[in-house]
């Protein structure tokens, strides 16, 4: 059996062509000099391993030493300081002890070096010299 209607479909336009809004012409690209440069924030678990590392090189201390006396191992504290490894609050804790700090010092530091340089980054906030923060507490998230 042959049909004689035809296989092709009707196509009804929901606007007429003439409102259809036209397209925008694409936006010339940013060239590289141009662009504001991009500001990584920094990761905690950078600035707690300065804090560390900074502290054992004012006392003078190994970081066999301050490992030792931690009780945490020398090849995970050097992780630790270097920003490679996410310490737990206990580590941290037993490493800011072996230094003779508590861990709210270590983490007071850590915020400071934080708004310090983030201060830099976002223009002293209008001049205030802060972060531009709503709050200028201490928040350690796990």
């Amino acid at each position: 059996m042959t049909s004689h209607v035809s296989n092709e479909a009707r196509v009804i336009a929901l606007r007429p062509r003439a409102q259809r809004p036209e397209a925008r012409p694409a936006a010339p690209p940013v060239p590289p000099e141009r662009r504001p440069p991009a500001v990584r924030e920094p990761l905690w678990r950078d600035l707690v391993g300065d804090v560390l590392r900074r502290e054992r090189l004012e006392q003078e201390r190994t970081l066999k030493e301050v490992a030792e006396a931690a009780r945490i191992s020398m090849p995970y504290l050097s992780e630790v300081e270097r920003g490679r490894k996410e310490a737990s609050s206990e580590v941290l804790a037993a490493a800011a002890g072996a230094l003779g700090l508590g861990l709210g010092d270590l983490l007071a530091r850590a915020q400071g070096e934080l708004v310090r340089l983030t201060s830099r980054h976002t223009g002293a906030a209008a001049g205030r010299g802060t972060s531009g923060a709503r709050f200028d507490g201490m928040c350690l998230a796990a």
